[in-house]
């Protein structure tokens, strides 16, 4: 029987680290474009909007789809834990060809309606013109980014972080390069895109990330890139899973979109100071979430090994070191309050929305630690049920009335950081109770 490691401070930073370097690989994509194009000579507000309303609408979808990455883990890992891998054979390549065609039928659908979809947001105008601008660019990576996903979901069921941070860093670099050049051009050699170049650099950067994710599935997994049939026994439980991740995803997005539309109505320097809020706050979830993906990978082991000690002991530990980077990160961004704006926008107006409302954004952080690590266990133990029924009340009963009211009082960016605030603080009690509840008594702590 194959020997599983002990769940050591040595042994979860070894998977912690390369992970919080893939996940924040992601995030900082965004943050490139974000800063880049808040830069540009012509309409840089106009555009920074449309970066932000795109963006956010991309990153519903993806993660509404993504979420199989989270449901083939948690079940690759209990399978690894119990040294019966061989049973799983065929599972990763049938979710991968299920992921592309789902993302293909979204994406022929969104470009379709695009329009209409960017109008829900309350863009107008050259807003509105080069949000679907972008977006149609962008778009065309859906399938690709799904593909590295489910990809990422192997590795880290086999309690492999290594390869997943290769990929994403050289996408991360690939991308950085390429948005220089293309949305401020090379005189005499390539012309200056603006905000589409933006677009264009990601897409590139999605296209080899996905040749590398395919190339490595078939080196480095004990896996078969070949479809076959039947489908795997653990189809089914997979597909059901995903799904009640799915409608977790939609909830945690109609609090996205709310905030964005909100912000949209309220002026252009309202979506652009909260554009680049939100992609700060998106950044420190990334970085946080390198150990909240601890839980998803080892949980779902010990589960399979039945270890319910060192399942208690693994939360505990999380929380405590996600707690201190959330701590770390927000000390630096106080320190940096004003350059940091500036990095992203010299518009005054943008940057008096932003500064106001950004300690808000830095004081939530370690609340948010707690909740992503909690995030991760459940997603590992493949209790989907309960994560979905914790968004469904987050933000419903949370996230949306709080909007509403501070709306009504004319808050405006206060009202949806407020909000936010509320949607974690029931995300964290809501998961941390059911937890000790759930494992606490298992163990003889």
């Amino acid at each position: 029987m194959q020997s599983k490691p002990k769940v050591t401070f040595t042994y979860i930073n070894k998977l912690a680290i390369p992970a919080l370097i893939a996940g924040i690989a992601e995030p900082l994509l965004s943050l490139t474009d974000t800063a880049i194009v808040g830069n540009i000579d012509v309409n840089a507000t106009e555009a920074l909007a449309a970066v932000g309303i795109a963006g956010s609408f991309l990153s519903a979808l993806i993660w509404i789809l993504a979420q199989t990455r989270s449901a083939i883990s948690a079940i690759i890992s209990r399978y690894f834990g119990a040294n019966r891998l061989d049973e799983i054979q065929s599972l990763p390549t049938q979710i991968i060809v299920i992921n592309l065609a789902l993302s293909a039928i979204l994406y022929f659908v969104s470009i379709a309606f695009v329009e209409f979809i960017f109008k829900l947001y309350n863009a107008e105008g050259l807003i509105l013109n080069y949000t679907v601008s972008y977006y149609k660019i962008r778009a065309v990576g859906l399938p690709l980014t799904l593909l590295v996903f489910s990809i990422f979901g192997v590795f880290r069921g086999l309690q492999n972080t290594f390869w997943p941070m290769i990929i994403s860093i050289t996408g991360l670099l690939l991308n950085v390069g390429l948005d220089f050049v293309l949305v401020f051009g090379i005189e005499g050699f390539i012309p200056a895109m603006h905000i589409e170049g933006a677009a264009y650099a990601s897409l590139i950067s999605q296209v080899v990330m996905a040749v590398m994710a395919l190339y490595l599935f078939i080196k480095k997994t004990p896996f078969k890139l070949k479809f076959q049939w039947p489908f795997n026994k653990e189809i089914k439980r997979l597909l059901l899973l995903s799904l009640n991740l799915f409608i977790r995803a939609l909830s945690l997005n109609i609090a996205i979109y709310f905030a964005n539309s909100y912000a949209t109505a309220y002026g252009n320097n309202y979506i652009a100071a909260q554009t680049i809020a939100f992609q700060i706050w998106l950044f420190f979830s990334f970085f946080i979430d390198g150990y909240a993906s601890v839980g998803n990978i080892v949980s779902g082991r010990l589960l399979g090994e039945k270890d319910y000690r060192s399942l208690w002991k693994l939360s505990v530990d999380l929380s405590k070191y996600a707690i201190v980077i959330a701590f770390i990160l927000s000390t630096i961004c106080f320190i940096f309050y004003v350059p940091i704006g500036k990095a992203f926008s010299k518009d005054v107006e943008v940057l008096d929305s932003f500064y106001a409302i950004f300690w808000i954004v830095l004081l939530m952080q370690p609340l948010n630690a707690i909740a992503f690590v909690f995030d991760g266990l459940f997603k590992g133990l493949a209790e989907a049920v309960t994560l979905r029924n914790t968004l469904l009340i987050a933000t419903f009963i949370g996230f949306i009335p709080v909007l509403l009211i501070g709306d009504h009082y004319g808050l405006k960016l206060y009202a949806i950081w407020i909000a936010f605030t509320v949607w974690m603080f029931l995300r964290t009690i809501i998961l941390v109770i059911v937890f000790r509840k759930k494992y606490l008594d298992n163990t003889t702590i």
